[in-house]
């Protein structure tokens, strides 16, 4: 099957899988690999996409979104519009009704004080909390009952539907966490590692950076499911080897992130163990360029902080000619193939949202040395490398996971950047630590102790404002917050600040596009990041393992409640 075919019906040929009907636990074990291991199980402690999506076998939000894109209840009775009265009419204020009978897997009663709590334990002052966009303008949580809980807004609010909706913002139990709040938070390591939860599995042993093993939540809502009784989730290793234990060994049911050449996917096809999937949400992978100095020259706690602006990347006459030097159609050609397109957008989709204020599909070596040229860019010492107007050498630290596609970027982007007299030295970390979230480390994206690096980001559902939320000047990463913050480059614009307020507050699609365009083209613009290709999505799963419904809108592990092992094998 080639990619592009596999692009435009795989999700159709799974979506409609009849399901065997069987009894909780009756089908063994199932086995998922994530090259890219879990470190942590709470997503309210990490950004990464391995962290949030591990952490849905177990948490779980009131509502998400389904493969469409559309939103639907889970442990929510309904979802709360103004026509059924669950949004005020002045749009200050969302009511959930939660549904009846739910309870965590340790038996005790799912209640609004649950919620509440989780709102209070995300937005506690002292404490850094990595989807903290999603409670942007929420003035209060109230449990009206036990049954009832009311999120009211500082403003009238047209999309209420940022706490508590998707995979990155779940609900987790007050009686386990209620001891670690704020600075406390990533303390508690038993809490964070074994997470009481209200979803298809339960965990018991988490291996950071390594294995972790599940088993089936006896108390989840549904009798018959879910259909496995045990689950092993292993993470680390690299995609080819991942995309090999699905479809060429058989020794996985489900392989996450499949980021390979498409020769590659389709060799390890041809092994007739399983079969990928894919479709295309608004995954981008990018260049963040950070707008503050990490020297190691600077004292801990001075590094990557406001407190010291970066020497140059700041200059338009600079990140446009590093934009300009850059061969996105090679990028996608060598790297994804169908999978991939050029993108120069932080936002490519849905279409509605996306922007066409940008071309970046032709290299343009001559006019990226032109603009650092005019803007007294120098090369004074004859060695290759420009210098700043005030002496700075133009060399630069390009870090990334570590990863054979990334790899190739990187030395590629290292050559035509060279071109244009800009010394880059190349990194590659360990993507478990690199997008692991520990405060401690010195090697996380967020602590981003380099002048780039490069990684794909995603958000859940099909609308942006919680994440354009991201470049807010507030949502910056530094020591005082723990370094959560999913503002990475530490991009700081007053007129996008002012323009996402106007988007929390305005209503109907059109209006709401046109200013999350705008916010995308500030952001780029502005030299924030450097979009390089907009990415489909690409996983595996075991030929035997029934049930998989890819989904770009939320954590692709959204409905393994549902996965059962087919008949006959």
């Amino acid at each position: 099957m080639k990619i592009k075919a596999l692009l435009l019906g795989a999700i159709a040929s799974t979506a409609f899988a009849p399901m065997a009907m069987a009894e909780r636990g009756s089908d063994g074990n199932v086995s998922i690999i994530y090259w890219q291991a879990p470190s942590i199980l709470n997503p309210f402690l990490s950004g990464g996409t391995k962290d949030v999506e591990s952490a849905s076998l177990v948490i779980e939000p009131l509502a998400r979104y389904d493969q469409d894109g559309n939103m639907v209840a889970y442990l929510a009775a309904e979802i709360p519009t103004v026509e059924n009265g669950g949004v005020a009419e002045d749009l200050t204020s969302i009511t959930w009704k939660i549904a009846p009978g739910i309870t965590w897997s340790d038996g005790s009663a799912f209640t609004s004080a649950d919620v509440k709590f989780t709102a209070d334990y995300c937005m506690h002052p002292d404490g850094g909390c990595a989807q903290l966009t999603k409670f942007e303008g929420v003035t209060s949580v109230e449990a009206i009952d036990d049954l009832t809980v009311k999120v009211t807004f500082d403003k009238p609010t047209p999309f209420p539907y940022g706490p508590f909706v998707g995979g990155e913002s779940p609900i987790i139990q007050k009686a386990q966490f209620e001891n670690c709040m704020g600075a406390k938070a990533p303390e508690c390591t038993a809490e964070n590692f074994g997470p009481i939860g209200t979803g298809p599995f339960v965990v018991t042993e988490f291996k950071p950076n390594d294995v972790i093993t599940m088993k089936a939540n006896e108390n989840y809502r549904d009798p018959a499911k879910p259909a496995f009784a045990t689950l092993t989730f292993k993470g680390g290793g690299d995609a080819t080897a991942a995309g090999r234990a699905v479809m060429e060994t058989g020794e996985f049911d489900y392989a996450w992130n499949l980021q390979l050449a498409p020769e590659v996917i389709q060799q390890m096809q041809e092994g007739g163990k399983g079969t990928p999937v894919a479709g295309f949400g608004p995954l981008v992978e990018r260049l963040m360029l950070n707008q503050t100095n990490a020297s190691s020259d600077l004292p801990e706690g001075e590094r990557s902080t406001a407190n010291h602006p970066h020497p140059f990347l700041k200059d338009p006459a600079v990140y446009k000619a590093m934009s300009l030097a850059i061969d996105r159609p090679l990028l996608v050609e060598i790297g994804y193939g169908q999978a991939g397109k050029v993108t120069c957008n932080w936002v490519p989709a849905p279409a509605a949202f996306s922007s066409d204020t940008f071309m970046c599909d032709k290299q343009d070596i001559a006019m990226a040395n032109k603009l650092l040229d005019d803007a007294g860019y120098a090369d004074t010492n004859g060695d290759g490398v420009r210098e700043t107007p005030d002496g700075v050498p133009m060399k630069v630290l390009y870090q990334t996971s570590t990863n054979a596609v990334r790899q190739d970027f990187q030395a590629l982007i290292k050559q035509w950047w060279s071109e244009i007299g800009i010394d880059t030295e190349l990194r590659n970390i360990n993507a478990s630590v690199f997008f692991g979230g520990d405060p401690g480390s010195p090697d996380t994206f967020q602590k981003f102790y380099a002048d780039v690096q490069m990684y794909a980001n995603t958000f859940n559902g099909t609308d942006p404002q919680s994440y354009l939320g991201n470049g807010l000047c507030d949502k910056a990463p530094k020591p005082e917050s723990q370094w959560q913050g999913e503002n990475i480059s530490r991009f700081c614009n007053e007129e996008f600040d002012k323009l996402h307020a106007e988007l929390t507050k305005t209503a109907g699609i059109e209006n709401r596009a046109k200013i999350g365009k705008q916010l995308n083209d500030i952001m780029v613009g502005n030299g924030g990041m450097i979009p390089l290709v907009h990415r489909g999505r690409l996983s595996a799963h075991s030929n035997t393992l029934g049930g998989v419904v890819l989904n770009v809108w939320d954590s692709e592990l959204w409905n393994a409640a549902d996965w059962y092992r087919k008949e006959g094998s």
